[in-house]
């Protein structure tokens, strides 16, 4: 026998609660699957939990199609931060600056090493200490870095800090969005179980395909079982080959009878 599977996502909670009301609505109020209470409770439910839901897939929606955008950008910061540390070691690698100018951009005067700019956070920071300490270099009489000039990395970083900002701003909404349906979800599981069990009850007297039929038509899901189907498909052949068997075309059968005649 098939068993009831209760809607696991947002929207087909809301297809459930929706056919579940459009399907009280094509009957007398008085003849009603489920009891007008449970009608009160959705008409109130519905519309609300449905545009929570609305507003927790369209700020997903936007902030997916922001997310190439803003990876991009962070790209281009990450490459042109990476770059002027790397143009500013081989400078004094050359000769050409002295060690002590990293300290400028808060880097150890001793140290060739990267600082890591894998986190978004970190990023800034470093092409803030980066954009300042040149300035300051530079104000102190030393000839700019060019190749990447801290133009760039000043309009790149500015860039992926505006991205920044509006990228977490798309995320506390979706976050905010995806609370607000959150907090109708065990609300709606409670009334979707109880129209379904009102339902059934009251179709308990028809033939059990007719019931399962009727129950279906207010959003009522039922799932055959794996071994379950495999059954259905063996009977199905079963009455399939037996049909072949049991027919004789009209011309072959004719042949019999004047066979046996003769």
């Amino acid at each position: 026998m098939p068993y009831r599977r209760l809607p696991n996502t947002d929207l087909a909670r809301v297809r459930a609660l929706k056919t579940a009301l459009d399907q009280s609505k094509k009957e007398n109020r008085f003849d009603m699957s489920f009891s007008f209470p449970f009608l009160q409770k959705l008409e109130c439910f519905v519309p609300h939990y449905e545009l929570a839901v609305q507003n927790q897939r369209l700020a997903l929606k936007q902030q997916s199609e922001k997310g190439r955008a803003y990876n991009e950008k962070m790209r281009k910061a990450r490459l042109y931060v990476s770059h002027f540390l790397q143009v500013l070691n081989f400078s004094i690698l050359r000769g050409e600056l002295k060690p002590e100018v990293r300290e400028f951009y808060s880097l150890k005067k001793n140290s060739k090493a990267i600082p890591s700019l894998l986190q978004e956070k970190k990023l800034i920071e470093w092409g803030d200490k980066l954009i300042k300490g040149e300035q300051e270099r530079i104000r102190r009489g030393g000839n700019p870095i060019y190749s990447p000039s801290i133009a760039l990395v000043r309009v790149n970083c500015e860039n992926f800090k505006q991205a920044y900002s509006y990228q977490k701003t798309l995320q506390n909404n979706t976050q905010r969005f995806s609370d607000k349906a959150l907090e109708y979800r065990d609300k709606a599981d409670q009334l979707i179980l109880n129209i379904w069990n009102e339902v059934e009850a009251h179709y308990s007297n028809l033939p059990i395909d007719e019931r399962r039929e009727k129950c279906s038509e207010y959003g009522v899901i039922y799932v055959w079982r794996k071994e379950e189907i495999e059954k259905l498909k063996l009977n199905q052949q079963a009455k399939e080959q037996e049909l072949s068997l049991n027919f004789t075309p009209p011309e072959e059968s004719e042949h019999q009878e004047n066979h046996q005649k003769a």
